[in-house]
This record gives structure tokens, C-alpha cells and sequence, in this order.
């Protein structure tokens, strides 16, 4: 018995070679897990599920067979792709999961989330996530025509990383703090749910770490990024490893 945890591969038409290992993941060790979890960051950008796109087809396709052999696929919004909607997740044949969310994992109950709500030192990026995931201002955007909606994503792209950019050319260490997580937070979260165990993505920096909350022995587990290959938290009755795909 495997479950299988993964997140931000970003997929995109310009890193083709990614979604393939992807797909050659989802074709050979997801048919055979116990449950596939893809905690936010599927794709790269996402502006409704109207969106043409080959590669969003070919992924549909491929996580609904892998769900259509008995294994139960889940997913949490992440912040590149939060208009993920139930008409995708039809296709997909995936479940949309509220971020957070607690699971049971093999007697062990876990936090699941994206990992960006954890990151409360980037004040800007937690007023920007608060006004895009009001169902108002979605419906709205989801409402404009295609080609509005794709302009309005390539402005808010370019912003971000025009900020990252000068983040990263003025103080480094400020950068890093500023884009990782805030460690009160991670107390606060572990503390409000009542766990001991918590599994993100987000912040593309894979490790295990060891926390102490509210006298507890904690584990606080990030799953890395697919940008350059895969990775992927196999956690079994026995325990965890987090590993990268070639």
C-alpha cells in the first residue's frame, strides 16, 4: 500500500518534456498506488475551464483513467491554478478538496494544502490570494470573454515576476523569508488543527522538517516542484520517502 503525494508541476506547453513524465507517472506507479493526492500547481496558469488546451486534455484523460482503475484521485487549488472547477474535475475524474484539509492517512490524521497560506510574510501576496478566491470577483472573471481573461493572466504573470526580479536584486535574505514559509504560522496551523503531521507544496523547497508545537513533536513535510523532473512523497504504513523522479 502506497499513497502518493504530489504538487506544482506547473505544466505548460513550454516544458513539454515535463507533462510526458507526467503522464508516464500517471500510467505506471499511480495505477498501482492506493490513493494519488496533487496538492495545488497542476498546471502552469489556468483561466477556466473552458480553456482549449491539448496538454489539459491529455492530463484529463490520463488522471481519469488512473481513478477509473480503482485509485482515488484528489486535488487541492493551488495559486496558479485556483479556477480549477468542477467541470474539470468531471473529466479529470478527480475530487476537489478544500485547502486545508485533514485527512486520515492510514490511522495518522494529516494537513494537506497548498502551502501558500502558510506564507504570511508576503503581506502583498495574501491580499492578492484573499481578493482572487472571492467567489464574486471569480464569477466575474470567468464571466469575460477567453481572450480578456488570457490578457488579464499574462499582466498578473509579468507583475509577479517582475517583483520576484526586484526582490531578488535587493536584499536575498529578505527574498527568501519573504517567499518561504512564516514559522509562527506553521505553529499556529499545527496548533488550530490538532495534528502532528502537515503536507505542502508551494514554496518549491523539498525536505522533511521537525517542529515543535504547542509541546508536540511535529513534522512538516514540502513536496518539491516538477520544473526540471519529478517529485513525489510515497508514504506507506511503515512511513515516508520523498523522493525525485529522473
Amino acid at each position: 500500500m502506497t499513497t502518493l503525494f504530489i504538487s506544482d508541476l506547473h505544466l505548460d506547453p513550454s516544458r513539454p518534456a515535463i507533462t510526458e513524465l507526467f503522464l508516464a507517472f500517471l500510467r505506471d506507479e499511480a495505477m498501482q498506488a492506493e490513493a494519488l493526492y496533487i496538492l495545488g500547481d497542476l498546471f502552469e496558469a489556468w483561466i477556466g475551464d473552458d480553456t482549449p488546451s491539448a496538454a489539459a486534455d491529455a492530463v484529463a484523460d490520463a488522471l481519469k483513467a488512473v481513478a477509473s482503475a480503482g485509485v482515488p484521485v484528489y486535488f487541492i487549488r493551488g495559486n496558479r491554478d485556483f479556477l480549477v472547477g468542477e467541470d474539470y474535475a468531471r473529466r479529470a475524474g478527480f475530487r476537489i478538496l478544500p485547502d486545508p484539509s485533514v485527512i486520515d492517512l492510514y490511522g495518522r490524521p494529516v494537513l494537506l494544502g497548498h502551502g501558500d497560506l502558510l506564507c504570511t510574510d508576503d503581506v502583498a501576496y495574501q491580499q492578492f490570494r484573499a481578493q482572487t478566491r472571492d467567489p464574486v470577483f471569480q464569477a466575474q472573471f470567468l464571466a469575460q470573454p477567453l481572450a480578456a481573461r488570457i490578457a488579464f493572466a499574462q499582466k498578473a504573470r509579468d507583475a509577479s515576476q517582475a517583483r520576484q526580479s526586484d526582490m531578488k536584486q535587493g536584499d536575498r535574505a529578505t527574498f527568501e523569508t519573504v517567499t518561504d514559509v512564516a514559522p509562527d504560522e506553521v505553529v499556529a496551523t499545527f496548533v488550530r488543527h490538532g495534528v502532528d503531521t502537515m503536507i505542502h507544496g508551494h514554496t518549491h523547497r523539498p525536505a522533511i522538517h521537525a517542529v515543535q508545537a504547542d509541546g508536540r513533536a511535529c513534522t512538516r513535510i514540502v513536496l518539491g516542484d516538477w520544473y526540471e523532473q519529478g517529485s513525489v512523497l510515497r508514504v506507506t504504513p511503515q512511513g515516508w520517502t520523498l523522493d525525485s523522479l529522473a
